[in-house]
């Protein structure tokens, strides 16, 4: 009877834990590179789960059967040889659950590195975005317009993240969207991702960076691509211009809340011209391309 209670307060006590507990993110994606991550966390459980269930069951099964018994004092235990079909199948199984999710890992490494395959024939967002102590700017080129620690992107359209930083290493992430990726001081690392719906979201700097990286984090909002374009159309009408001044004084070590701007710091503090795989050329390219967008922008407005 005792033993009832404590194993039924042990179960009402993790089930009233679990109440709490948010649902995780990480599983409830919103976009193909999330939803492949997903499968795959979903996957290694799973394999995970039903090892740990087999194991515990054969545990439970030699504690049984081979439990201490009485014997007399003279009593010896039958010799036992080895048998080979047991070693090739406790040696085997790992090899190939190990291989087979090496297999999976890599081929989604693969898929989550590149353009979204739903997405393939069509153009991507550019978006820079980089951090500094504590927020983050993100740039959009094409649109000439710049956004302070929130993000709007349209649905079912393939986003290129330009990602680098203005102080120490930081981590990109939006967890419904995909997986994390490092923004360094002297170099570019691109994130490619896509949101196959419409909602708000979460990201977040998944790296610590000083005492302000709790509050490092920013919102994202997908639309559609026709609500997204007139968000840009109203910013241009109603928000003020990023001067090189006002940049520099948000690069310094603070607290903002949400903000907009026409015009990106790209013309005037441009990205690093190194991408993670540490040729020049492309980002080089990328750099004056931006530059001279960004003066044709200002030329025309």
């Amino acid at each position: 009877m005792k033993l009832k209670s404590v194993l039924l307060l042990f179960v009402f006590s993790i089930i009233t834990v679990l109440t709490g507990c948010e649902p995780l993110m990480v599983l409830d994606p919103k976009g193909p590179q999330a939803q492949r991550q997903a499968n795959d966390i979903v996957l290694s459980i799973s394999i995970m789960s039903f090892i740990v269930i087999i194991v515990f069951t054969i545990l439970i099964y030699m504690l049984i059967k081979y439990r201490a018994s009485k014997q007399s004092p003279d009593y010896e235990p039958p010799h036992i040889e080895g048998k080979n079909w047991v070693e090739a199948i406790c040696v085997g199984i790992p090899v190939i659950i190990v291989s087979y999710l090496s297999f999976v890992s890599v081929q989604s490494n693969y898929i989550v590195e590149a353009k979204p395959i739903a997405y393939q024939d069509k153009e991507s967002l550019v978006i820079y975005a980089s951090s500094s102590d504590w927020k983050w700017h993100f740039s959009y080129p094409e649109e000439n317009i710049e956004t302070v620690n929130y993000l709007y992107i349209p649905t079912d359209r393939p986003i290129e993240f330009k990602i680098y930083s203005y102080g120490p290493i930081t981590s990109f992430w939006i967890p419904q969207l995909g997986g994390q990726k490092y923004a360094m001081a002297d170099m570019i690392t691109t994130l490619h991702l896509a949101a196959d719906e419409s909602g708000e979201m979460m990201g977040r700097n998944a790296s610590f960076s000083g005492r302000g990286t709790a509050e490092n984090t920013f919102n994202v909002t997908a639309m559609s691509q026709k609500d997204f374009d007139k968000w840009v159309k109203d910013v241009k009408k109603t928000a003020k211009p990023l001067t090189e001044k006002k940049f520099d004084e948000l690069l310094k070590p603070s607290h903002f809340g949400q903000m907009t701007f026409t015009g990106t710091h790209l013309g005037f503090n441009p990205p690093p011209e190194h991408n993670h795989s540490g040729f020049d050329g492309p980002e080089k390219a990328n750099k004056e391309s931006i530059q001279k967008e960004t003066s044709e922008h200002n030329h025309h407005e």
